[in-house]
């Protein structure tokens, strides 16, 4: 497969995918999606790939799923919603199933579909200037993997998803179990391929059965389950489709994404300190 939306070369034992759509803040877009899970595909049938690294091309993560896409789709009711929120969920839950670790390498903006993709690695690693952040409930929209509140437990789940934060540090991030580790952002690629390399050292059968006996500490609690019900929820939503999404996809129509960022930030309070 040739791949037009995401890079994939390997190093040294070392997969390494890159969301490269640096000119859209590599928003997640339906056929970009189709190409990580062929890159996924490729990663766990290699026997010489021992880790695997997610990254953005440029200077962000990414923006999370496409706004874009979705508004020149438009796609109404259940039907329509159903299989563009499968293969989202689907997609992100590659990387907690994938039989070899994942780590998130991330710098820059990591929101909404992207954020839950990070929670969905093994590790994830940032760099100074990187923020995180669940801000769909303020354009009207669910939150397609839940993963949030099995990562931080759910009353800072419910801050940063009820108040549709979208600029948690990555300090603060870190503080609150998001991800693990934050360095300079000229370290940020030197760190990430160093843990990989010190995992890839140890026998990969030994690997791949405690990353199964460690997720299963949560699947065991029903994770899996809480996820699919989340996800039937976020269904319903988008399928009914809020009133808020109309208006915010509205003034998108009319005047653009960043006036419908615009509009969807001025309908709130300012926030002090």
């Amino acid at each position: 497969m040739t791949f037009t939306k995401i890079a994939y070369e390997t190093r040294d034992g070392i997969a390494l995918l890159t969301l490269n759509r640096p000119e859209r803040t590599n928003a997640l877009d339906q056929e970009m999606l189709g190409e990580i899970n062929a890159a996924m595909d490729r990663a766990e049938a290699d026997a010489d790939v021992k880790a695997v690294i997610v990254r953005g091309a440029g200077n962000a993560f990414s923006s999370g799923f496409d706004l874009k896409a979705q508004m020149e789709a438009r796609p109404v009711g259940v039907d329509a919603w159903r299989p563009v929120l499968r293969k989202d969920f689907d997609t992100v839950m590659r990387f907690w199933h994938c039989p070899k670790p994942t780590i998130a390498m991330v710098r820059g903006a990591c929101l909404a579909g992207a954020c839950e993709l990070a929670l969905a690695c093994d590790m994830t690693i940032a760099s100074e200037d990187a923020f995180f952040g669940e801000p769909e409930l303020k354009f009207g929209a669910g939150i397609v993997v839940m993963l949030l509140p099995w990562i931080v437990g759910p009353k800072i789940a419910k801050e940063i998803i009820l108040l549709g934060e979208d600029r948690v540090s990555a300090q603060r991030a870190a503080e609150i179990g998001m991800i693990n580790r934050v360095v300079p952002a000229d370290r940020l690629e030197d760190e990430a391929l160093r843990i990989a390399r010190h995992i890839g050292a140890i026998d990969p059968s030994l690997v791949k059965e405690t990353k199964r006996a460690l997720n299963r500490a949560l699947e065991t609690q029903g994770m899996l389950q809480a996820l699919e019900s989340a996800l039937e929820i976020d269904l319903s939503i988008e399928g009914a489709g809020s009133a808020d999404k109309i208006a915010f996809f509205d003034v998108a129509r009319r005047e653009g994404l960043r006036a419908a960022i615009a509009w969807r930030d001025a309908r709130f309070p300012t926030r002090e300190g």
